[in-house]
């Protein structure tokens, strides 16, 4: 038996633990900042919702596709890209960065070790077990998981919430935020963390943008909204797709919109699931519970971020 088998909430404590948040929240976002578009926008708008987000440090996770030669240096420019919005926002005092894991678990049983590792234990150990400290993360789970098998102690501290899976119903999760760290992504579900799932298709999949609406939205707004616009049409035109009619998924923005307010993302209360190795689920209910978001409000969701993304003065 795992050591965080001991750590783990009984069934009540779980079901209080899995409640939206009404007030205030302490939180450590874990961004793949540099792998896609999206991050950075979630990273903003974290950053433009002061009244409900205390975000207490970002850590970068690590990637590896296309745009990184290996999950070290995906981690590396997403580590950069992170003070790359600091400094188009002109933030005086943003919150502390460190980098993350260097490559993926490569079993369950040994964590990564990294700064993001560290931090997410020191701090979560010092959070009140009444005021749980939110780890949001929107990339692979490596830094998180690692914090778990390290110190399950942080259990009892933290909730997770994690843009990563697809639905519980959809044929496979071997989707990039789950398929890239299998051990990591299991942990996740088999360690009893208390976990909110943002699934990627069927859920924040309705987060669908285009060149046009973004450019109207942010373009020569401030330095930032010009900076995203630049993003979203450097990656439509990489991949020869910046015509009408296209459209692009901003997939990480529903963590954040999740936290902010939950009647624009409604969830469910469920079992967790068993991630098997080819990245489909089996069930077992008598397994601890999970929350897991069942629809989105886009329009309201991008009404709230346009507005402050747009409104914000560099």
């Amino acid at each position: 038996m795992n050591s965080w088998a001991n750590y783990q909430l009984d069934h009540a404590a779980m079901l209080q633990r899995l409640n939206h948040p009404t007030g205030k929240v302490k939180m450590i976002l874990d961004t793949d900042a540099f792998n896609e578009v999206d991050d950075q926008f979630a990273l903003a708008y974290t950053l433009l919702s002061p009244d409900k987000i205390d975000l207490l440090a970002v850590t970068a996770a690590p990637f590896f596709n296309w745009n990184s030669t290996s999950p070290a240096e995906g981690m590396e420019k997403s580590y950069k890209e992170i003070f790359n919005i600091y400094k188009l926002m002109d933030l005086q005092s943003p919150p502390p960065v460190y980098r993350g894991s260097a490559h993926f678990m490569t079993s369950r049983e040994e964590p990564v070790p990294s700064e993001a590792v560290d931090t997410i234990i020191e701090t979560a150990l010092a959070a009140d077990p009444d005021d749980p400290l939110y780890v949001v993360a929107i990339g692979a789970i490596t830094n998180v998981a690692s914090a778990i098998v390290k110190c399950p102690e942080i259990i009892r501290k933290i909730v997770v919430v994690w843009l990563g899976p697809n639905s519980y119903w959809w044929p496979t999760q071997d989707i990039f935020n789950v398929s890239q760290d299998y051990h990591a992504s299991g942990i996740i579900y088999d360690s009893g963390v208390p976990l909110v799932v943002l699934p990627c298709h069927s859920v924040a999949s309705h987060l669908l943008t285009s060149t046009y609406e973004i450019d109207a939205c942010l373009r020569d707004r401030n330095k930032l909204g010009t900076y995203f616009s630049d993003l979203f049409h450097g990656r439509f035109e990489r991949f020869g797709l910046n015509r009408p009619g296209w459209s692009k998924v901003l997939w990480d923005v529903s963590a954040i919109a999740w936290l902010l307010n939950e009647e624009w993302v409604p969830s469910v209360v469920r079992r967790t699931p068993i991630l098997n190795p080819n990245f489909t689920y089996s069930t077992d209910d008598s397994r601890h519970f999970y929350k897991e978001a069942i629809d989105i409000d886009r329009s309201l969701v991008y009404i709230d971020m346009f507005n402050k993304l747009g409104n914000h003065s560099t």
